[in-house]
C-alpha cells in the first residue's frame, strides 16, 4: 500500500513579479505538500492528489502541471459549472498575505459522491489532508472525515495539518471545534504552534502536542517557524531547535514542504527528530524563493 493521497483544494496563484506585474501559477497547501512529496518519497511510491475542479481550460492547465510533476491526477473530479479558486499572494519582510476568490470554487463539491470519495481513497497508504480541506467542506465534512475512517480502518495511516484559516469558518468556536474532530481522525498530526496559540491558547509547542496526543492520534510535530518545536509520540515527548532561519524571501509553502519531508522520512524509518530535521531543511529552502513551490536544491 505504498500510495501517498493528499486531499484538498488547488488553487490558481498569483505572485509579485515586479510592478503591476504578476506570475501564475498553481499551489495549495495539500498540493504543495503532494508535489514535495513526490520529490522526497522513493519512486516506488504512488503521489496521487484528490480534488474537484472545473472543465475550463485553466482547470485542464491544472491537471497538466499535477501530472507533469508526477502527481497522480486519475480521481479528480470535473465539475460542469464551477471552476478552480484563486488567490494572490502579497509579501511585506518576506512574510505573506493572501487575497481569495474561492468562494464557488470546485474543490468545495469534493466529498459530494460519497463512493467516490471511497474509490480515490482505496489502496492508499497514506491519507494527507489539512483544515482548510474540511473547512471548506461545510455540511459535507462529516461525510469526508467517515471516508477518511473507512480508509483508516482498512490500513492506511491519516496524517492532518490543523493549518487553522478563520476566514473559511463561521466562527472561532466552530473551527477549533471543527479542527478537534477533524484531528482526531488521524494517526499523525503536525500544527503550527503561532495558529494553535493563538486559536486554543496553548503556552507553549509541548503543550500543544500534549493536547493533539489523544485518542487514535499516535504522533504529533509541532512546527514554530524556525523556532523551538515539540513532539510527542513514537520516540516519546521532547523539544528541540534547529536554530535561526535565513531572512525569509516567501514564506509561502513552509509549513506544508517540512510536513512532505518529515512525512517521507518517517515512512523510510527516521526517527521523529531525524524526520524534523528533514522537514526543517527543506522549509529553509523553500522560503529562499517565490512562491510555494521550488526545485529542492535549488536555493
Amino acid at each position: 500500500m505504498m500510495r501517498f493521497v493528499s486531499i484538498g483544494e488547488c488553487m490558481v496563484e498569483l505572485t509579485g513579479a515586479g510592478e503591476d506585474l504578476w506570475r501564475q501559477g498553481f499551489a495549495g497547501d495539500t498540493f504543495n505538500t503532494a508535489w514535495y512529496a513526490r520529490r522526497a518519497l522513493p519512486a516506488d511510491w504512488t503521489v496521487d492528489y484528490h480534488t474537484a475542479l472545473g472543465t475550463d481550460p485553466m482547470s485542464d492547465r491544472m491537471v497538466a502541471f499535477m501530472a507533469a510533476a508526477g502527481v497522480g491526477t486519475g480521481t479528480i473530479l470535473r465539475h460542469p459549472t464551477r471552476q478552480a479558486g484563486l488567490y494572490m499572494v502579497s509579501l511585506t519582510n518576506g512574510e505573506r498575505s493572501f487575497t481569495y476568490w474561492r468562494d464557488s470554487s470546485a474543490a468545495r463539491t469534493l466529498a459530494d459522491d460519497p463512493a467516490g470519495l471511497d474509490t480515490a481513497l482505496a489502496g492508499a497508504g497514506v491519507i494527507y489532508f489539512s483544515g482548510i480541506t474540511v473547512a471548506i467542506l461545510g455540511d459535507r465534512r462529516a461525510a469526508f472525515l467517515a471516508a477518511v475512517g473507512r480508509a483508516r480502518d482498512a490500513g492506511a495511516r491519516v496524517a492532518f495539518d490543523p493549518n487553522l484559516r478563520p476566514r473559511l469558518w463561521t466562527d472561532r468556536e466552530a473551527m477549533c471545534q471543527g479542527i478537534t474532530e477533524a484531528a482526531a481522525a488521524a494517526d499523525i498530526v503536525l500544527p503550527s504552534f503561532d495558529d494553535e496559540a493563538a486559536f486554543f491558547g496553548d503556552a507553549d509547542p509541548a503543550a500543544t502536542a500534549r493536547r493533539y496526543r489523544t485518542g487514535r492520534t499516535t504522533e504529533v510535530m509541532v512546527k514554530n517557524g524556525g523556532g523551538p518545536m515539540a513532539f510527542d509520540g513514537p520516540d516519546g515527548a521532547d523539544g528541540m531547535s534547529f536554530g535561526p532561519a535565513a531572512e525569509p524571501v516567501d514564506t509561502t509553502g513552509a509549513g506544508d514542504s517540512f510536513n512532505a519531508a518529515y512525512l517521507a522520512a518517517r515512512l523510510s524509518g527516521d526517527s521523529m527528530r531525524d524526520a524534523a530535521r528533514a522537514g526543517d531543511a527543506l522549509a529553509r529552502q523553500v522560503i529562499l524563493q517565490r512562491g510555494a513551490l521550488i526545485r529542492p536544491g535549488a536555493a
